[in-house]
């Protein structure tokens, strides 16, 4: 397969064109961004973290039925993907309070949810990704009702995944988000899954093993990127 030009440059990864326009090839940068942008660092060994870690995730789905853009590994931090059309709806499953659900509803953070939250919003960094609903979605031709309904069982359907894999590994899957689109008009789920799109709390002490670690400042970030993947059988090579 041959990488060609470079078509999109987002805050950690970078997408490129190949010989095949079915296939891209998503490069996992070591750029580490917080706050819509404004405290970006770049942290040794986070591309190649993130690019396995989020191989052995996409599989673990793909076994379970649930089909992901995900097609294999490259090298160290690129992959080969699915190119697609991608719905701008960004899906949102909390399964405890953290992070904006506590500043927004005043809920004490670690309160369990049942049942879990869903949320939708808009991907927009400009707008600083607003929550929109499905009325919005559908009026604004963001993505179709059926489209909706589909991204949202399969959000749930990922939740019951990963909530027992992590699990197993001694770990709360806090929250997460997904993205999702279009391949030969099939909904697929897209982007990625790894500690920075995702909470992960430490089931018996409670500590932060994901993202939040250098959103708060609490260093060892890409160390508890690691300990996360190797309880649940991440090989980092």
């Amino acid at each position: 397969m041959e990488k060609r030009q470079e078509l999109f440059a987002g805050k950690a990864k970078s997408v490129y064109a190949t010989d095949d326009p079915d296939r891209l090839i998503l490069h996992f940068r070591n750029d580490t961004s917080a706050f819509d942008g404004r405290r970006v660092e770049a942290l040794e060994r986070k591309g190649q973290v993130n690019n396995r870690f989020n191989a052995f995730i996409m599989g673990k789905l793909q076994e379970a039925g649930i089909p992901t853009h995900f097609e294999s590994l490259l090298s160290d931090d690129e992959c080969v993907v699915k190119n697609l059309e991608m719905i701008p709806v960004e899906c949102v499953v909390r399964n405890i309070a953290a992070g904006s659900l506590v500043k927004t509803l005043g809920v004490e953070e670690g309160q369990t949810l049942t049942p879990p939250t869903f949320q939708l919003f808009l991907k927009n960094d400009e707008l600083h990704d607003p929550m929109i609903n499905e009325s919005l979605a559908e009026t604004f031709g963001w993505a179709t009702p059926e489209q909706l309904a589909e991204m949202k069982a399969l959000t749930f359907r990922v939740n019951e995944v990963l909530k027992a894999l992590f699990e197993e590994g001694g770990m709360l899957l806090v929250d997460y988000k997904l993205e999702f689109g279009l391949f030969h008009g099939k909904i697929v789920l897209g982007d990625e899954f790894s500690p920075d799109g995702c909470r992960l709390w430490d089931a018996k002490t409670r500590e932060k093993l994901d993202k939040d670690r250098f959103r708060q400042g609490l260093g060892n970030v890409i160390e508890s990127y690691e300990e996360v993947g190797r309880r649940i059988g991440v090989d980092f090579g």
